[in-house]
């Protein structure tokens, strides 16, 4: 395995960087992979009682998808495989038998922000900036599982808005709705105060913290039992509007949207 993906554990802590810095830590296929290996089987992976997922650097926790990955895309089955995928490995790091934290600095984004979303506690420094900025990138679209989480986490109307507005949660407003557990002051006092709370956690008994975690997934799930959205990403994935969004993303400039 290359080292975009850095993992170790070290007195029952595991600890999982991001690391393409000079890509805002954007996440390739392989990258996603092994976060739902090591969340999937942590007892695989060095036994750890928590996980630590973090971005190197301070400019970006992760900034999405790489969106050169997206060229390929042509067909209905295209669009459909790629979200089917990443909500595996979305629900590998929601349903990781041990408490996950994530720990942020600078960019949230896309699929940065879901993993953060799946995450059980999230804490952030003043520069953390989250949101799902599509609206004014791509033009795509999140998948269902994706929005229920972002529901649940912040509710209906508020994901409304930063979808609508394609803005980015400052820090302050994302403690204030939520969406952080902690706000610390920078990057120093973000990996003392992870640690600190990673070691309390530890310490605590596993199997409440599981079943916690089971129930609460639970309670999420069955409030969107049986929803299908694969209409939706087939919508947008195979529109002229993606690709323009896409190149025009790739190509530094701003996209000509069509509505088609």
């Amino acid at each position: 395995m290359n080292d975009e993906i850095l993992y170790d554990v070290a007195d029952g802590i595991g600890t999982i960087t991001l690391n393409r810095p000079q890509a805002r830590n954007a996440l390739t296929f392989a990258m996603y992979e092994r976060l739902a290996e090591i969340c999937g089987d942590p007892e695989r992976h060095g036994a750890p009682k928590v996980i630590v997922m973090t971005g190197a650097g301070e400019k970006a926790f992760a900034a999405g998808t790489d969106i050169a990955q997206f060229r390929d895309f042509k067909t209905a089955e295209d669009a459909l495989a790629y979200e089917h995928r990443i909500d595996g490995v979305i629900t590998a790091i929601e349903t990781c038998s041990v408490p996950t934290i994530a720990a942020i600095s600078g960019a949230v984004t896309g699929g940065g922000a879901s993993i953060a979303c799946a995450c059980d506690l999230r804490i952030a420094t003043g520069s953390a900036r989250f949101g799902f900025p599509v609206a004014r990138t791509l033009g795509n679209c999140l998948s269902m599982s994706n929005y229920a989480r972002l529901s649940s986490l912040l509710g209906p109307a508020r994901v409304k808005d930063i979808v609508f507005t394609a803005r980015l949660i400052e820090a302050e407003e994302g403690h204030r709705v939520g969406l952080y557990n902690e706000l610390v002051a920078d990057h120093a006092a973000l990996m003392a105060r992870t640690a600190e709370l990673a070691q309390t956690i530890r310490g605590h008994a596993p199997l409440t913290m599981r079943a916690t975690k089971e129930a609460l997934r639970r309670l999420a799930k069955a409030a969107g039992e049986g929803i299908d959205g694969d209409d939706l990403v087939v919508m947008c994935y195979t529109s002229a509007d993606f690709r323009e969004g896409m190149e025009a993303f790739l190509g530094k400039r701003a996209p000509n949207w069509q509505g088609k």
